[in-house]
């Protein structure tokens, strides 16, 4: 693809400490011939006078289009994103989601680094591979390596150390509800977390359990809920360190809700801030309620 003088891209390095990022920059002198071109960066500044940003000649190889992508700040749960860090956009995976939905912060592990950091939503977009000429989803390539994953595989793959999962239980006075945690450590299908709100019996710490792929999955999608929950809408409520499964019974005002909850046939009230919309995680992937009801 060739640039002109004036157009925005973006540019990537092989120097040590640069190596995987790509900085924003406009091109202000194309070489067609030496296929080189001459780019300002957008926030590097010279080492000399930081009053003056960075001019260098590149090769055209290192040298793409700046990506277009929507600009929702949502973002679900190992999904791969580009983090704008140290003035440069760096490849990682969302690896959980951090304070409400709606003043949300995610963290973002880096494969290459093996750091853990954290992001605002406006720090965060979508990751696409520029490839031959065109902007490729990674999450819609298809592998070519014969042969279907099968659901260990998935989850061994999925849930890596320190992912933000849901974990369930057979336990009796738990069935049915999810509890947060963080996985600290996989083995095949095997995987040991730790509970983000549930503590040992003398509760003097979190409690760390080993669980299986059945009893595993990730943290819902970060999806924006409604302004507010309309009556009769499935919702998760999170009670007692968990999230459980109920019903909108009773819209008292637009903070305020009396949950049914069929298990225990008993109503409940909550407060906005402790409600979700209700998905269910259903052979590697996420439906929301009304999609799953819409099957029978």
């Amino acid at each position: 693809m060739d640039f002109k003088t004036g157009d925005e891209v973006e540019v990537c390095s092989d120097d040590e400490g640069f190596r995987g990022a790509w900085y924003e920059a406009k091109i202000v002198r194309s070489m067609p011939r030496l296929n080189r071109y001459t780019v300002v960066y957008d926030s590097i500044v010279e080492e000399t006078d930081a009053s003056r940003n960075l001019r260098e000649t590149v090769d055209a190889a290192y040298v793409r289009p700046r990506p277009i992508f929507a600009r929702d700040g949502v973002f679900a749960i190992q999904q791969p994103v580009d983090a704008f860090c140290n003035d440069g956009w760096w490849e990682g995976v969302v690896s959980g989601l951090l304070g409400s939905v709606r003043r949300a912060k995610y963290s973002v592990s880096f494969p290459s680094t093996g750091d853990v950091m954290e992001f605002l939503p406006s720090e965060l977009r979508p990751h696409l591979d520029w490839v031959n000429g065109e902007w490729v989803d990674p999450q819609t390539q298809v592998s070519s390596v014969p042969g279907v994953c099968s659901t260990e595989d998935m989850s061994g793959k999925m849930f890596q150390k320190g992912t933000s999962v849901e974990v369930s239980s057979d336990a009796e006075g738990f069935h049915g509800a999810w509890f947060p945690a963080t996985v600290v450590k996989s083995v095949r299908n095997k995987f040991l977390v730790e509970y983000r709100d549930l503590t040992t019996d003398d509760e003097t710490e979190p409690l760390k359990e080993t669980v299986d792929s059945l009893h595993i999955r990730p943290t819902p999608p970060a999806i924006l809920p409604p302004a507010k929950f309309k009556y009769l809408e499935e919702v998760d409520a999170y009670y007692n360190d968990g999230w459980w499964v109920g019903v909108i019974s009773k819209v008292i005002d637009d903070s305020n809700y009396i949950v049914y909850f069929r298990t225990w046939g008993q109503e409940i009230e909550f407060r906005y801030e402790d409600l979700r919309p209700h998905h269910d995680w259903i052979s590697g992937r996420w439906f929301r309620a009304s999609q799953i009801l819409s099957f029978y």
